[in-house]
């Protein structure tokens, strides 16, 4: 073989190489840029799941504002509710309170209902010897009917009647001076208590109406609202 065939062998080599690292090259070149676009892709789409958690949850933060605001605005209108409706019982408690103040007015209807008061404290006491207080303006009225009363007691219950002293150094409170008037009053009754003091009998006109107001709430709210779910 001849230095021209050598020649010719050899560029045919070099050709052969060249042809094999160009293709390899290009092999290397769009591995490379498919590698690229793939991390590209998983980068941007990493981004964006970035971005969505974010934004759920800044829309859930959103969610939960707007949920304690309406909560708390519910709150609060519950709470005027209520307090209109509180507000429109105590002031027919004070109407009733008022009204109580014209009972002792009437005379004859006051000295009964006097009586019927002692009564009714007697037998819940059942005590032998009893202290009484009243208004300073009812003493007189409430000496008179006073052994009636005790007497009224004795039949019913069947026992010897008991001994009732008038307190004539405490008295209950007198009545409002005024429309206005703050304080402690009395818009009339009785208070009995035994001798040493441990048993209390309140039977004034303010204690009764405490307590009916006090049972019959739940139906005076009812007849009032009737039945609100608030």
């Amino acid at each position: 073989m001849n230095d021209a065939d050598v020649s010719k062998q050899i560029q045919q080599m070099v050709r052969f190489i060249r042809q094999e690292a160009e293709e390899k090259a290009n092999e290397i070149s769009v591995s490379a840029e498919e590698e690229f676009n793939i991390e590209k892709l998983q980068l941007v789409e990493a981004e964006k799941r970035k971005i969505r958690q974010e934004y759920e949850r800044k829309e859930k933060q959103v969610d939960v504002r707007r949920k304690i605001e309406y909560s708390m605005q519910l709150n609060a209108s519950r709470i005027k509710v209520l307090q209109a409706q509180d507000d429109l019982v105590n002031s027919m408690k004070e109407s009733a309170s008022k009204e109580l103040l014209r009972v002792s007015e009437n005379s004859s209807a006051y000295q009964k209902l006097l009586k019927d008061l002692i009564v009714q404290s007697l037998l819940r006491l059942k005590e032998p010897s009893l202290l009484l207080r009243c208004r300073e303006m009812d003493s007189e009225l409430v000496n008179s009917i006073l052994d009636a009363a005790k007497q009224e007691y004795a039949e019913k219950a069947k026992v010897h009647p008991p001994k009732v002293t008038v307190d004539e150094r405490v008295y209950l409170p007198p009545p409002p001076a005024g429309r206005e008037a703050h304080g402690l009053s009395c818009s009339g009754g009785v208070v009995l208590a035994s001798q040493d003091g441990k048993i209390v009998c309140e039977n004034t006109l303010d204690a009764r109406l405490e307590l009916v107001f006090r049972q019959k709430l739940p139906e005076i709210r009812k007849r009032l609202f009737g039945k609100m779910d608030i």
